[in-house]
């Protein structure tokens, strides 16, 4: 039996979903941990490209996928995309799970987190406007709604009843707008989608761990990255959740003694979507050629990516918070026609201070210091064994290997599932 979790490395956008479909062949679930429909996993295959925002990518290869209950859902965005994947004939009914307990986003939670970025202005944090902040917020001040409530249909009233004044106050007074939510329009639009998503709806943590009892394999997915962690991430710019493997012990319900591994997924370079600090953004021309070569535009969103060289600094602090076990490392082809790469090995503050760590107050520009490594200035995309791969490139990722700490198990030349290679399954599946 081998427990493994896949975890972001940087700020989100790594690659995970197509490292996580391609690492389901040996699983037997798939659980999502946290997050929301404000994240996006592109998995392409077989000449076909699929966006999955909440359901797990496990989906595609017809294993047990599971919504867990540190997630929240909108039960809309998630109705629409198990009709999409019905449509392609995956057999959703068979394979999705949702935790029971997961917690609702609502109408007022999507309003507030756009009238919310409205308010902040210059400051925003640059959120989805799906909602996932509210909803968090809700959970954690004990006025959340969870899927379960839904099948008590007076209950479910009742809840909004108490929560909602106060949420139409907000709405009056503090964003003065007009718009006033019914406890009765939400009842009659919600209860509808709890009759065609309740037949997916278990207790999650009861089926994870006695799948784990059984022996069976488990790959664990978040959404997001390490640096977007509520706790550990570039604060406030972050996400509402934790999206460090840390997460999936509250977010599935399983001790962490039963997770055996945990690999780190960091792309070739460094990207980030919305606001928040970024040391090696390159606001040049190098850094719109690797938005350009790489396709670097939000899943979910469509917004463009900033761009920089890979940051040594923030992916070992990465693999610290998370015990990162090994990396992955994707995207090695968006460097294919560089004659030269560049690795951030340290920050130097405006004061001439070193730092060595990504320091946790975010009010100074900070400036990478830099190792310039060779381009190997080849196609990679066909190579599928590591021995063939150009002598600069591996090279490259002995130095990344060495700088953060942590041994390679997976590297990605391309976006399809084919174009993969593994130089040491072990430290993978067990």
């Amino acid at each position: 039996m081998t427990c493994v979790a896949i975890v972001g490395s940087q700020w989100g956008d790594e690659g995970k979903g197509k490292l996580v479909d391609f690492l389901t062949e040996r699983a037997d679930i798939v659980a999502r941990y946290q997050g929301g429909n404000n994240a996006g996993h592109t998995v392409k295959f077989q000449d076909k490209k699929f966006i999955l925002h909440l359901i797990p990518s496990g989906i595609l290869r017809n294993k047990v996928s599971v919504i867990g209950n540190g997630a929240v859902i909108d039960p809309a965005a998630l109705f629409t995309e198990i009709e999409e994947l019905k449509n392609l004939n995956i057999p959703v009914e068979k394979y999705l799970k949702i935790s029971n307990t997961a917690h609702l986003v609502l109408p007022y939670h999507r309003v507030f987190d756009q009238l919310r970025e409205k308010v902040r202005g210059d400051d925003k944090v640059g959120t989805t406007g799906r909602g996932i902040g509210p909803t968090y917020t809700d959970k954690i001040t004990r006025s959340g709604i969870r899927m379960i409530d839904m099948s008590d249909p007076k209950y479910f009233k009742q809840r909004l009843e108490a929560i909602l004044p106060e949420k139409n106050c907000l709405m009056k007074y503090y964003f003065q707008e007009d718009l006033q939510f019914s406890a009765q329009e939400i009842c009659e639009e919600y209860l509808g989608y709890y009759q065609k998503l309740k037949s997916y709806l278990c207790d999650s943590s009861l089926l994870i761990n006695d799948a784990i009892d059984q022996g069976r394999n488990v790959l664990f997915e978040g959404a997001q990255g390490t640096f977007l962690d509520v706790d550990h991430g570039t604060y406030p710019f972050v996400t509402s959740s934790n999206t460090l493997s840390g997460g999936i012990c509250s977010g599935c319900g399983v001790g962490p003694m039963k997770i055996t591994k945990v690999i780190g997924i960091a792309k070739a370079y460094t990207t980030r979507v919305g606001s928040g600090p970024f040391p090696t953004e390159l606001l040049n021309d190098t850094g719109e050629f690797l938005r350009k070569e790489g396709a670097e535009f939000g899943a979910t969103t469509g917004r463009p990516r900033r761009c920089g060289w890979f940051d040594a600094v923030l992916v070992r602090q990465a693999v610290r918070l998370n015990g990162i076990t090994s990396l992955a490392i994707t995207k090695l082809d968006v460097l294919d026609k560089f004659e030269s790469i560049k690795i951030a090995t340290a920050y130097q503050s405006p004061d001439g201070k070193i730092h060595s760590e990504l320091p946790p107050l975010h009010n100074e520009e900070l400036t990478p210091i830099y190792e310039e490594h060779e381009g190997w200035q080849c196609p990679t995309q066909n190579i599928t064994e590591y021995d063939k791969l150009p002598p600069a490139l591996i090279s490259y990722l002995k130095r990344i290997s060495e700088l953060v700490h942590a041994p390679i198990s997976l590297i990605s030349v391309g976006a399809r599932r084919e174009e993969t290679i593994v130089p040491n399954p072990n430290l993978i599946w067990v």
